[in-house]
């Protein structure tokens, strides 16, 4: 960093960059704990913003972080493989809620005990006070993130 930067500059690009880094590691984790179960990290990641509550693609970018035009593409993969549905909207005419199908859900339970495998890896490699610490801070910053837009 240069003299002139300030400490909040010297404090968003590391933080920037490990988030970068650390979206990379969980997404090739994420693509190692779907496989068996014949999924991608997208595909596990859209049906796990719909397997408690049928959502409209708008709502699961949402919740999500992506983009609404990626999630359109994937659910319209897990549709035509069987593994989501497109429901009536009672509150929007045209924006169908996507909801997962049995075999959906099945597919995401086959990904349970890697997932539980790799969860107690994780907690065993930081110790739970600060695993959950770890949580607690991410989700501040991602809240915090969620009320700012860059000027």
């Amino acid at each position: 960093m240069t003299d002139t930067a300030t400490r909040a500059q010297q404090l968003l690009t590391p933080t920037a960059l490990t988030v970068f880094r650390l979206n990379g590691q969980f997404i090739a984790v994420s693509e190692e704990l779907a496989r068996p179960a014949g999924l991608t990290a997208a595909h596990w990641q859209v049906l796990g913003a719909v397997l408690d509550t049928a959502l409209p693609v708008s709502g699961i970018a949402r919740v999500m972080g992506i983009t609404r035009q990626s999630v359109q593409r994937v659910a319209d993969i897990l549709v035509a493989e069987g593994l989501a549905e497109y429901r009536p909207n009672p509150a929007h005419k045209r924006a169908k809620l996507v909801a997962a199908t049995p075999e959906g859900l099945a597919a995401v339970r086959r990904i349970s005990p890697g997932h539980a495998a790799f969860a107690q890896r994780l907690l065993d490699a930081l110790g739970e006070e600060q695993f959950a610490l770890t949580v607690e801070v991410l989700g501040r910053l991602s809240a915090a993130l969620d009320g700012l837009a860059p000027d």
